[in-house]
């Protein structure tokens, strides 16, 4: 008889964890809190328009593909994967903008233009990046890190020593570039990691050979394609997944969790719990208390920011935006205290808006434009209404005054 896996969360995580389980010959159910699965990566439709919830850029290609592979499939069994060009646009707070480039060569004459002998420190910042990215990624992340022989092994030691893992991603761009939109712009993907620039490894230079070399990417269709994708393979594979099943409670008995609870009282049995939620709520809200670490724990932790979200369809196109566009014409610095240091509603943020119908045109009725407004914010603040429609007035304004763009009487949604 096949021993019985069940996973909490149909988010992409507890999709991956329930194809590999029942690919290995276990018995597997998905409780799904949600009406649908996805996670932080659903998806919602109105009136024609299409939203991505939460995932707006795909980077890393390789790694879906690695994982669709292992079930003997590949990305283009799923979707199209288009690769943008430019990347994404960046407003700057001297009312000018960049485009980023696709292409290395036009990359390296774009830094050229802003910083003499940046195109040359480029290639050298990039490919020290590609090598940690090849650690990390192929060497490392993909341990179980169970126990600290894994490591031992003379390449990844050598490795980890050429990581930078001390080093702050702040100095160490500063060792390469100095004008401060080149800085901006490489420190940026950083900032969802759950500190800033100065407070993170230079490890994290590995996003940047993501962004630069691998390139950004759209499933046309919307990023949702990719849940498609992993629910697709988790069902080929045996997995059963039950939406609407909110678990509220975990039973321990020895140490061992025997079973979960739903919203509505029933009781779920199996040999092996996976949990996908966050750590923290599990430990906190699902095991009662039975768990590793304390609240008082939990409450010195320094949480990865949140986000202030709009969906917005407006009937008209838009003009001077791409895809992605970051609003980087307010201070980076100011902006992260108020998210890590002095966690507070931002006094100036910097937002980010994706506009994928210009991409994809069927996320969004003929003739209009699908927008996504994304403000980073402290965790757990304050939230009314009143303060929703301020930041969004906000948006809106700023929006008009870097691009010309005034969708006020425009929106629908």
């Amino acid at each position: 008889m096949k021993k019985k896996a069940t996973v909490l969360g149909a988010g992409i995580s507890g999709l991956s964890t329930a194809c590999f389980l029942a690919k290995a010959g276990w018995e597997v159910t998905i409780l799904e809190k949600n009406a649908t699965i996805g996670g932080r990566a659903r998806q919602f439709s109105h009136e024609g328009f299409v939203y991505d919830m939460g995932p707006s850029w795909y980077w890393m290609p390789d790694v879906f593909e690695q994982f669709y592979q292992k079930f003997n499939h590949t990305t283009s069994d799923f979707y199209d994967l288009k690769r943008l060009d430019p990347s994404y646009r960046v407003y700057w707070n001297d009312q000018t903008y960049s485009d980023i480039p696709a292409t290395m060569v036009a990359l390296e004459a774009m830094f050229e233009s802003l910083e003499p002998g940046s195109g040359a420190k480029l290639q050298a910042f990039l490919k020290d990046a590609k090598y940690k990215y090849e650690v990390g990624m192929k060497d490392l992340v993909y341990k179980p890190s169970l126990k600290i022989s894994e490591f031992v092994d003379f390449r990844l030691l050598k490795g980890l020593f050429s990581m930078d893992l001390t080093n702050s991603f702040s100095k160490y761009v500063n060792r390469y570039f100095k004008h401060p939109k080149l800085r901006s712009l490489l420190e940026f993907p950083v900032l969802f990691l759950g500190a800033m620039p100065k407070d993170t490894p230079a490890l994290y230079s590995l996003m940047n050979y993501a962004d630069m070399e691998l390139g950004t990417w759209y499933p046309m269709g919307g990023m949702h394609k990719f849940i498609e994708a992993f629910e697709s393979i988790a069902r080929e594979q045996g997995v059963t997944i039950q939406t609407n099943a909110e678990i509220m409670r975990l039973e321990k008995n020895a140490g061992k969790v025997v079973a979960a609870y739903d919203v509505q009282g029933n009781r779920y049995e199996a040999d092996v719990f996976i949990s996908s939620a966050d750590y923290q709520h599990t430990e906190q809200h699902l095991l009662n208390g039975s768990a590793n670490y304390s609240e008082k724990y939990w409450n010195k932790r320094v949480m990865a920011p949140s986000a202030l979200l709009y969906y917005v369809g407006i009937n008209k196109r838009v003009e001077n935006l791409r895809h992605h566009n970051l609003f980087f014409d307010e201070s980076l610095e100011e902006h992260g205290k108020e998210i890590y240091k002095d966690p507070k509603w931002p006094t100036a943020p910097l937002f980010y808006l994706s506009a994928p119908s210009i991409t994809d045109p069927s996320v969004a009725p003929e003739g209009c434009e699908n927008l996504f407004f994304l403000i980073p914010i402290a965790p757990d603040l304050s939230d009314d209404e009143p303060t929703r429609e301020r930041y969004f007035n906000l948006l809106l304004e700023r929006l008009k005054a870097l691009t010309g763009n005034d969708i006020k009487d425009h929106i629908v949604y």
